[in-house]
């Protein structure tokens, strides 16, 4: 994929993630971060786990929005709100 659909992806993925995961605020730039960051960890755990949300945009965006969920879901447990 080239960089202008994996910056766009992990900005889908990201933003996704954080609608699903009610917690920090991190902006758009950070949930383009978040997003790509998230697609590498969703693959790997579905990788391990051997399950495929299938190829294409579409299931690299949900494979990607898991990814930021788990990675949200561990921001949330370091930095405690206050």
């Amino acid at each position: 994929m080239g960089i202008i659909a994996t910056i766009i992806i992990g900005a889908v993925a990201g933003w996704l993630g954080s609608l699903l995961y009610k917690g920090t605020s991190l902006g758009l730039l950070g949930n383009i971060v978040i997003g790509i960051v998230g697609s590498f960890v969703g693959g790997w755990l579905f990788g391990i786990l051997g399950i495929s949300l299938g190829t294409g945009w579409i299931g690299a965006i949900l494979t990607g929005a898991i990814g930021a969920i788990a990675i949200l879901f561990i921001i949330n447990l370091i930095v405690k709100k206050k």
